[in-house]
This record gives structure tokens, C-alpha cells and sequence, in this order.
């Protein structure tokens, strides 16, 4: 799960399918929260830092 962005909508639709594609996996966005399945995380951060944002590894 990606929480926090300062995006919303058509900007956050985008940003979910672009980090779906990068981990070649299915998700969602609900109430302003990206979910990608599977584990991911360390791809994602890398991905988020790359793109400005400031991005961290949360959970187990």
C-alpha cells in the first residue's frame, strides 16, 4: 500500500497504473491509497524516490 501522495484523481490513477506495470502486477486505488499485490516494496520506493518523491519502507 502507497499512502500520502499529494495527488488525487486522474493523478493518482496514472501514478497506480505506472507502478503496476513497473511490478507487473494487479491493484487498486482506494480513498487516495495505491495497492499493488504481491511484495514490491523495495521496487517501489526505489521507483517513488526516482520520481521526486520522498518515499520510505514501511512493515515486515
Amino acid at each position: 500500500m502507497i499512502t500520502g501522495l499529494p495527488l488525487a484523481g486522474a493523478e493518482l490513477e496514472a501514478l497506480a497504473t505506472r507502478l503496476k506495470k513497473l511490478c507487473g502486477a494487479g491493484g487498486a486505488v482506494k480513498d487516495g491509497t495505491i495497492e499493488v499485490q504481491g511484495d514490491h516494496r523495495d521496487r517501489l520506493v526505489v521507483e517513488l524516490v526516482k520520481l521526486g518523491y520522498q518515499a520510505k519502507r514501511s512493515g515486515g
